[in-house]
This record gives structure tokens, sequence and C-alpha cells, in this order.
């Protein structure tokens, strides 16, 4: 199965991703932490990704599909997987596109997470991670079991992102709107969007999402 959950930053993606990770035995792929890993292991679009880096540029949208496309093939991707941080354009969906079709694959879905832009502030302020293991808490509507402590690894150190404040995200969320929201309609055309509602308690949103993918 693979997957895209789109929706603004604030929507709950991350938490959804790990929960379908669970259910459908299938990886997160991150880009951030894709491009890294291929800087790491010396492969070939890794070096070239390098070298534009260490020159103080932007790494191109051919570069990390080009990463991407080697990630997918790994044994781990083989039941799926769900893209975590692209596309964020229309130019990165349509490369995306193009390189699954090379491999005679394609996308199952692609969730759309629906959210009233007003309330992402008081959601966004609250969330805070787990520093060890990145599990993710919110101060109000995601506990850990105990205070205090992370219910995945036991630790209890936690961590804020500095860019969760309202002037901050308040960019980030126009962004979203101007670059990535156009990909709605472009997935639409292809019929393989669909929407939940973002807004709803995380338990249920998990359980729409599960139902549209096929196992309630």
């Amino acid at each position: 199965m693979r997957l895209i959950l789109l929706g603004p930053p604030g929507a709950g993606k991350g938490t959804q991703a790990q929960r379908l990770m669970a259910a459908y035995d299938i990886v997160q792929l991150s880009t951030g932490d894709m491009l890294r890993a291929a800087v790491a292991a010396g492969t070939e679009v890794g070096l070239l990704a390098k070298a534009v880096m260490e020159a103080g540029e932007l790494v191109s949208d051919d570069i990390v599909v080009g990463i991407i496309s080697d990630r997918v093939d790994e044994d781990d991707c083989k039941n799926g997987f769900i893209l975590d941080g692209f596309p964020r354009t229309l130019a990165q969906a349509e490369a995306l596109e193009g390189m699954l079709a090379r491999k005679n694959l394609s996308l199952d879905s692609v969730i759309e997470m629906q959210v009233d832009d007003g309330l992402l502030i008081d959601r966004v302020a609250g969330r805070y991670t787990c520093g060890n293991c990145g599990a993710g808490y919110h101060d109000e509507n995601l506990k850990p079991k105990v205070d205090g402590i992370c219910d995945n690894c036991g630790r209890s150190e936690f961590t804020r992102r500095a860019d969760d404040n309202a002037e901050t995200f308040g960019a980030r969320l126009q962004a979203y709107h101007e670059q990535t929201a156009p990909l709605l309609p472009f997935y639409r055309e292809k019929g393989n969007l669909q929407t939940v509602d973002g807004m709803a308690d995380i338990d249920e949103v998990t359980k729409a999402m599960r139902t549209l993918l096929g196992a309630g």
C-alpha cells in the first residue's frame, strides 16, 4: 500500500502515519531522513546531494526523487510506504508520478486531512515529542499515560519545535496553501484523492482512514 497524507502543518499527519504503519506493516519515508541516509551511505545520488548542499544550494527535485527511487527499491518497502514531506509542489507530484510509473508502481491513495485553519494554532502550540524515540504528544489532546514518561520508550526527555508558535506557524500555513494545496485538484483528477475530517478525535480519524483503505 503506497500512500500520501496531505494537510496543513499541525493537521496530525505524523500521528496518523505512525498508526497506519503499524496497521499495514508499511514504512514511513521522510525526505529529510532519506537525504541524510543517502549522503552518509555515499550512494551515487547521495554524493550529488552532498555536493549541492556543500555549495550552499537547495537540493533539486530531481535529486530528491532519485533518493526516493532508491529507497522504495529496498526490501522494507515491499509492502508499501507512506511519503512524509513529499510532494509539496505540483512539479514534485508530477516527478513522483513519473518515477513510480517507470517502476510499474502507483499510489493507492492520497488522503487529505481537512482541518480548520483557525483551530490549528492551538493544536500546534501544544504539541511536543519524545527526545529519544520521536513519539508525538500534545498538552491537551494526546498526553502520555504517565505524566512525563513516554509511552513508547519510557524516557522522560521531551522537546518542542522552535517554529511551533503563532508567527512562524502562520508563515508555514500560508506556504501550504500557496504551494501544496494545489496538489488536491491534481490528485482528485487522477481519482485517488480521499478526505477525512482531521479535526475529529484522533482515534476517529484513524478509524476513518482505515475504512477508506478497506480495513475498518
